[in-house]
């Protein structure tokens, strides 16, 4: 034990809670990775130049594959004064409650998407986004990952 803190794991063993702060984190790392071959797969097939719900419904496809658990589309409220609040707000897709993707199919990725996403990893109370930018000659350079403070 490290600071008098621990957490059960199995068979009665113990890990520290940095221990499992680090092994969270890697498998969140190991899970965007994963997210970003799937999305890759889809950007060879299918390229550039189609809307953002083909790619969305290609990358679901692949995921479900994958046996990746997912949400679509997933309402995202604002509380406001402890009311929740419908504002219209959808994460595109929600990968293992655990990353929040946005797919886009423009020219470049400007601040406002950086920002959108950002909001949402707020909101939602998420550590890890990406946005994954179809409308581009090779994928690696349409993907853009925002963290929002690994939590615990």
């Amino acid at each position: 034990m490290i600071f008098g803190v621990s957490a059960k794991i199995k068979k009665g063993k113990y890990l520290c809670v940095l221990c499992v702060f680090a092994v969270k984190k890697m498998d969140i790392n190991k899970l965007s990775n994963k997210i970003i071959g799937v999305a890759i797969e889809v950007h060879r097939s299918l390229g550039p130049g189609l809307l953002e719900s083909a790619y969305e419904e290609c990358l679901c496809y692949e995921l479900g594959l994958r046996e990746m658990s997912f949400e679509r589309q997933k309402s995202l409220p604002v509380m406001y004064k402890e009311k929740q609040l419908d504002c219209g707000y959808r994460i595109d897709v929600l990968v293992k409650k655990s990353i929040v993707l946005e797919l886009k199919a423009v020219d470049k990725i400007e601040a406002i998407h950086k920002a959108q996403l950002l909001t949402y990893l707020k909101l939602s109370n998420i550590s890890l986004g990406l946005i994954l930018n179809f409308n581009v000659p090779v994928m690696r350079d349409g993907i853009v990952r925002i963290v929002n403070e690994f939590k615990e």
